[in-house]
């Protein structure tokens, strides 16, 4: 079955969706999605309606949902309104609805426990602690990826410092540090382990995660010595942390015999 036309469930009922190649995101079909939880004869309307009470979600409509072409019920491809996860959460909470009640409900938890864990950053990682044992990991490597996580945190701290925005140019700066130590740039070692949405770094085993670290603390390193200014000169060091590990990576290559950069993902390494 084509990406397209792909079916995923919500609640036992179908909801059509689409994977965007170029944002690696998954677009969810609205009227779908509005017509489970209201149970509307008429989503159309329904939709309207709820656009015409919520005068926020009405002005931001465009931004939040995008037309795309998805198969309707008949077998034709019609162009509708599609959104993100966000979007969809955004407007799961303008239904007044019981069965959209769960949602609201663990929107509002979540939100919570992020305001906990702002007081308190031991609580994110006892959360992801949890959260990976739960999916079968093991505690070593989760170990592993916890410590990825404060090296991760150390090194945007310092692209801060030197002025880096966060999202793009960090998007920018991390594809260089990947392109340096592992040859592949960050969409290309996903289509590797076969990932869409997926996070790389849980798909990583643990001599990846150790030298994806030593290409960021690395970075760090370079960065704080060198204090780069602009986004070329950043991506220079960038391009140097890699590097770093990239010659650790060889050599243990040439002494193993075996490609440490390859298609094995949690799914498999799990046994999922």
């Amino acid at each position: 079955m084509s990406k397209d036309k792909k079916i995923k469930l919500f609640q036992g009922k179908n909801v059509r969706t689409h994977w965007d190649e170029e944002s690696e995101t998954w677009l969810f079909s609205v009227q779908d999605v509005v017509q489970i939880l209201s149970e509307s004869s008429d989503v159309k309307q329904y939709i309207k309606k709820m656009r015409t009470r919520n005068s926020e979600l009405n002005s931001n409509w465009g931004t939040i949902c995008t037309p795309v072409a998805m198969t309707a019920a008949d077998g034709k491809k019609r162009k509708i309104q599609a959104a993100n996860v966000r979007g969809i959460l955004r407007i799961i909470q303008s239904i007044p609805s019981k069965k959209a009640e769960p949602f609201k409900q663990w929107l509002a938890k979540v939100g919570s426990e992020r305001l906990d864990e702002t007081d308190d950053p031991e609580l994110a990682f006892d959360r992801a602690m949890k959260t990976y044992l739960a999916k079968g990991y093991s505690k070593e490597w989760i170990n592993q990826r916890l410590k990825s996580i404060e090296v991760r945190k150390e090194l945007t701290d310092e692209w801060q410092e030197r002025g880096m925005k966060e999202g793009l140019e960090y998007a920018i700066l991390t594809n260089e540090i990947t392109k340096a130590w592992a040859d592949k740039n960050i969409k290309e070692y996903k289509q590797l382990k076969g990932l869409k949405k997926e996070n790389l770094r849980d798909n990583m085993s643990n001599l990846e995660l150790v030298l994806n670290m030593l290409a960021e603390a690395s970075t760090t390193e370079i960065s704080k010595q060198k204090q780069p200014k602009g986004l070329d000169a950043n991506k220079d060091i960038a391009r140097k942390g890699g590097t770093a590990a990239k010659k650790a990576r060889l050599e243990i290559e040439k002494q193993t015999g075996k490609s440490i950069v390859n298609s094995t993902n949690a799914k498999k390494s799990l046994g999922d």
